[in-house]
C-alpha cells in the first residue's frame, strides 16, 4: 500500500493548509449559501467573531477581505461600521471568466461558438416549458423592434442605435425562460463579451445592406421561432434558432472578424 509523503496527496501534489483566514470565510460563506445568513443582514460585531473563532483582528480582517472580493459581504467602516451580507453577483464571475478568456488569447469567434452551442439548447428547453406569458412577452420584444425598424427607413444610424439592446433583450429572454439555472449563469458570464462586441461591430458596419437587411430578416426569424414555441416543436424551434445564430454570426462578424481575439475590459476590439 503506497502511503503519500507528509503534506502531499496520493498523486503527488502538494497539499497546501489552508490559512486560518481561509477557514474563517468558509465558515461565514456556508452561513451565507445555506440560507442561514440573508442579504441585508449583519454579522456580529469583530470581537464577538474575534472571540467565536479565537483569532485576532487582523487574521478576521483578512477573512472579510476574501468574503469581500466575492462580492458576499460589503463592510462599512466607522462607528457604525460593520460587514452586512450582500447577494453574489454574477458580474463578478463574468469579470473573472472575462479576464481568462483574454488571458487565454480566445476569440470573438469561439464566444459566437459557445452562444451556437448555449441558445439553440436553451430554445428546445423553452418549447417544453414555455407559458402563455413567454410567447406574449417575446412576441412584445418583437414589436418594439419593428416599431424601431419601421421608424427607421432611409435613416438606420440613427433610429437603429438601440439595435443590439434589443435584439439581446430577445435572446435573454430565450435563455431565461428555459428555466435552467445552470444555463442562465453561462449565459450570464459571456454577456458582457457579447454586449460589447455586438456594440463594436454594429457601430462600424451601419453602412453595409447586407446588416441592415439583416435586421429586418432577423425580425421574421424571431417571429417564426415563436411560433415554433408556440406549437410546442423542440425539434424545429432547436433547429431554426442553430440556424438563425450561424447565419447571423457569418453576417455580423465575416471573416475578418471571427479571429479578433476579445478585448472584454479595453472596452474593445484587438485585431
Amino acid at each position: 500500500m503506497n502511503v503519500a509523503a507528509p503534506g502531499r496527496s496520493p498523486i503527488g501534489h502538494v497539499v497546501r493548509a489552508p490559512k486560518t483566514a481561509e477557514i474563517i470565510a468558509n465558515a461565514i460563506r456556508r452561513q451565507i449559501v445555506s440560507g442561514e445568513l440573508k442579504e441585508g443582514d449583519t454579522l456580529p460585531s469583530e470581537s464577538g467573531l474575534m472571540a467565536e473563532f479565537g483569532v485576532s483582528r487582523p487574521t478576521l480582517r483578512e477573512a472579510y477581505r476574501i468574503l469581500e472580493t466575492e462580492s458576499l459581504i460589503h463592510v462599512r467602516r466607522g462607528s457604525r461600521g460593520g460587514a452586512q451580507v450582500t447577494a453574489p453577483k454574477l458580474e463578478v464571475a463574468a469579470r473573472y471568466v472575462g479576464l481568462l478568456l483574454e488571458i487565454s488569447g480566445t476569440t470573438i469567434g469561439e464566444v459566437y461558438e459557445a452562444r451556437v452551442a448555449l441558445e439553440p439548447a436553451a430554445a428546445r428547453l423553452l418549447a417544453t416549458r414555455r407559458t402563455q406569458q413567454d410567447l406574449d412577452d417575446l412576441v412584445s420584444c418583437i414589436a418594439i423592434i419593428e416599431t424601431r425598424i419601421a421608424q427607421a427607413k432611409s435613416e438606420v444610424p440613427r433610429s437603429m442605435a438601440g439595435w443590439p439592446e434589443l435584439s439581446y433583450q430577445f435572446h435573454e429572454l430565450i435563455v431565461e425562460r428555459a428555466r435552467n439555472r445552470a444555463m442562465q449563469v453561462q449565459w450570464g458570464v459571456l454577456r458582457d463579451v457579447i454586449e460589447t462586441h455586438m456594440s463594436a461591430v454594429v457601430s462600424r458596419n451601419w453602412d453595409r445592406p447586407e446588416v441592415i437587411q439583416a435586421f429586418r430578416r432577423s425580425v421574421k426569424s424571431y417571429s417564426r421561432l415563436v411560433s415554433l414555441l408556440r406549437d410546442q416543436d423542440e425539434d424545429g424551434a432547436e433547429k431554426h434558432w442553430r440556424t438563425h445564430m450561424e447565419v447571423t454570426a457569418k453576417i455580423l462578424l465575416g471573416k475578418s472578424h471571427a479571429n479578433d481575439q476579445i478585448d472584454l475590459f479595453g472596452g474593445d476590439i484587438v485585431p
